[in-house]
């Protein structure tokens, strides 16, 4: 017997939440079906939907594996609320995909980690990549996720502590639809660490307002062209075509974006679009790596917030330069 533990996406609106349940079974795991009225994703009088496994890891806190879901109605047809599927339909192997997703580590009643005396006495910055019990809170957190998601096969690439006490990042790389899906999964073992710990994770893009940097998610991102025959105008123009669907990004970037996207603390203002080389206060980054190497590499997208559906931007991403 086996134990496979189901992890999916409810219906909430305007993000989704994880969702998981165990089932021990013999053989792969199979399709199953759960409550949808309890999850935003059904009626009660018509209630069943499935779960469709499409990923499985190693579980490293418990025995068996982890099993990624997409949902469909019980009548079988994609859930209005799987956008994985739209993703999949879009995004093949040759794009690869670099999430930085930020967040910050709270305490039960909502306080964030060293803010329990109110706002620090010191300005954002003494705390980015530091060392030190005052400098940094929650270490021993961020390392166990990093070794919980190596050992899951996720491969995060890097961890630090950001700008604000109490905030920290990480660094996930995939290929395809696998690289959205590894996100998905890097985000429940942080909140199921964390809950290890007694601590919460907020993944809000602006939970203190102020002289203080909100989170994001910044997608890194490549195709085979852009890799290995590259040019100043292959990129020119990628950046220009996904400035032409800006609002359109906007929508799919996140909620509660524009608490972030001021114009301030390394971000452009939402409602303007613009790129450049090594420019963090631009929506698109080119760089510096791309540029010395011939423009072969990659581009960063700095517009998704750090609550943002990674399907949802690896979809617009390749929907957008493939069109």
């Amino acid at each position: 017997m086996t134990k496979y533990e189901y992890i999916w996406l409810d219906g909430y609106e305007p993000e989704a939440n994880l969702r998981s349940k165990v089932k021990v079974t013999d053989g792969e795991p199979p399709e199953w079906s759960f409550d949808g009225s309890s999850t935003l994703q059904a009626e009660g009088g018509s209630s069943d939907c499935i779960l469709i496994p499409v990923e499985q890891y190693e579980n490293p806190t418990n025995e068996g594996s982890l099993v990624m879901c997409q949902v469909q109605t019980g009548e079988h047809e994609t859930h209005p609320s799987n956008s994985r599927a739209a993703a999949d339909a879009v995004v093949s192997d040759e794009w690869w995909f670099g999430f930085e997703q930020e967040y910050f580590l709270t305490n039960p009643d909502g306080t964030i980690l060293g803010w329990e005396d109110g706002t620090p006495d010191r300005p954002q910055g003494e705390y980015y990549c530091a060392v030190g019990a005052s400098n940094v809170k929650g270490r021993e957190i961020s390392d166990a996720h990093l070794d919980a998601c190596l050992d899951a096969g996720i491969e995060l690439t890097g961890t630090n502590a950001e700008v604000a006490l109490g905030q920290w990042e990480y660094q996930c790389f995939g290929k395809g639809i696998k690289a959205a899906d590894d996100l998905w999964v890097s985000r429940y073992l942080l909140y199921k660490v964390a809950e290890e710990f007694g601590v919460s994770v907020n993944i809000h893009p602006k939970p203190k307002t102020g002289d203080w940097n909100g989170s994001g998610m910044h997608t890194n991102f490549s195709n085979e062209e852009m890799r290995t025959a590259g040019s100043e105008e292959l990129f020119s123009s990628m950046c220009e075509k996904l400035g032409e669907v800006h609002k359109e990004g906007i929508s799919l970037y996140g909620s509660d974006n524009d608490m972030r996207l001021t114009g301030l603390h390394e971000t452009q203002s939402i409602d303007t679009f613009s790129y450049g080389v090594s420019d963090r206060g631009a929506s698109i980054r080119i760089p510096i790596y791309t540029v010395e190497h011939d423009w072969n590499g990659y581009l960063e997208d700095r517009r998704p917030a750090s609550n943002a559906d990674p399907y949802k931007i690896v979809a617009h991403i390749v929907g957008t330069l493939t069109s």
